[in-house]
């Protein structure tokens, strides 16, 4: 159910989960892996549940940064993470993945507020970053990466993974 209760005599989504990383620790072999990225590759990507960024790119735990957002945009928190991935962890190399059929393509961002503001009754300006086309976006971000004082002038690159196919479509 949505509101974290179990129906009776189902185990809820967050008893499953725990019950899955026991599973997991039993097999845990990880732990000579540092948090440098073997790649050397910091990842901005959509938090959109069919976009799974390891196994579209083939990447395994320990290759990667993967900073998830909604639409995978270049916000301040992703730049500060990529920022502590470079300067920290020394990443030399970016994607950015936008993906088709994002919940932020043409969203109402007034509307998103209005609805908030009804069944909360506090009002907030928060952008939610709703754009009108992804290829556009991604181009946008990635400019923004790379016109960014703080960001190394490493290759950045800018990808949309295609939800119907599992294609990357390069874009910039």
């Amino acid at each position: 159910m949505t509101d974290g209760r179990s129906v009776e005599g189902e185990p809820d989504e967050y008893a499953r989960i725990l019950e899955e990383n026991r599973r997991y620790v039993d097999a845990f072999d990880r732990s000579a892996l540092t948090a440098a990225p073997i790649s050397g590759l910091a990842i901005i990507a959509c938090m959109d549940a069919r976009l799974d960024v390891e196994e579209a790119l083939g990447l395994r735990t320990g290759d990667a940064h993967i900073i998830r957002n909604a639409g995978g945009l270049a916000t301040d928190d992703a730049i500060r993470s990529l920022i502590v991935s470079q300067e920290v962890l020394g990443t030399d190399e970016v994607l950015l993945i936008g993906h088709t059929g994002c919940g932020l393509e043409r969203a109402d961002e007034d509307a998103i507020r209005n609805d908030l503001a009804a069944r909360t009754g506090r009002r907030l300006d928060i952008a939610f970053g709703s754009f009108p086309d992804v290829e556009e976006s991604v181009r946008a971000e990635v400019e923004r990466l790379r016109a960014h004082p703080w960001v190394r002038p490493v290759p950045i690159h800018g990808l949309v993974f295609d939800v119907a196919t599992g294609r990357l479509i390069e874009i910039s």
